[in-house]
């Protein structure tokens, strides 16, 4: 049986600690956790890691990035399911991120509209292949651009009036578009606590802060010293919480 991961430089697990010459993937990504979550009720599982370290979703179907023998990833996963779709468990996407280059406060626009473009596209294309009974989920994006609320009074106002309501518009615009292909959901945004500034915590260093940025800071490299951040990677603790919110939706 089988568990197919599709997307990004998060379904591939990367981190700042990950080998430069395999782009920085580790075996710790969300992927690899939510296997291992999987695997205590089947342990026939094995893991399909089709995901690109810098994949958009354009260059998710036209490819460019990562070499694949079928073409794009999407061409690959395409093939993969639609020859094992009797024996695959469960997809999991996550793509969208990279649709947003920095500074990303002004290019919300163009990404949102290659998502809307891209997005449905993909899942249309993974659900014809994997057949009409194959659970497929995505996922919500966290904020790393919260971190701008540990940089002062400006920082702050930046996390609390662009950052969040901006990421609250690309999240909103991803729920649509998976629940219109009838795909399930991993909400990483509230696992977060993204839209959370109101809960104060106390964090050794900066002192009390929102919630929201207290997750950023403790689950991602946004706030690690160099050489290793910033780096707007989930961690091995954030990617822990990702596969948690996937496993809550297949019902792990």
């Amino acid at each position: 049986m089988y568990y197919v991961s599709v997307g990004d430089s998060l379904a591939a697990g990367v981190q700042p600690i990950g080998d430069p010459a395999d782009l920085y993937r580790t075996d710790s990504g969300f992927a690899e956790q939510l296997l291992g979550i999987a695997r205590e009720q089947d342990t026939r599982l094995r893991l399909m890691n089709f995901g690109c370290p810098g994949e958009t979703t354009t260059t998710m179907i036209n490819g460019g990035i990562c070499g694949y023998p079928h073409g794009s990833q999407l061409d690959e996963a395409v093939a993969f399911l639609g020859a094992t779709r009797s024996t695959v468990a469960f997809v999991t996407v996550a793509i969208g991120a990279n649709d947003f280059p920095y500074p990303a406060d002004e290019s919300v626009p163009v990404g949102a509209a290659s998502i809307g473009t891209n997005l449905p596209a993909i899942l249309a294309a993974l659900r014809s292949a994997a057949g009409p009974d194959v659970p497929i989920v995505g996922m919500t994006i966290y904020d790393p651009l919260l971190a701008a609320w540990l940089k002062g009074p400006a920082g702050r106002n930046y996390a609390v009036n662009v950052a969040a309501p901006q990421m609250g518009l690309v999240n909103g615009l991803l729920r649509g578009i998976y629940a219109d292909a009838g795909v399930g959901v991993a909400d990483v945004e509230s696992s977060f606590s993204s839209n959370d500034f109101a809960t104060l915590v106390d964090l050794p260093g900066p002192g009390q802060v929102p919630i929201n940025v207290a997750r950023i800071y403790q689950w991602t490299w946004v706030c690690a010293p160099a050489p290793l951040g910033p780096d707007n990677h989930a961690n091995t603790i954030g990617y822990r919480v990702i596969a948690r919110a996937f496993a809550d939706v297949l019902g792990l």
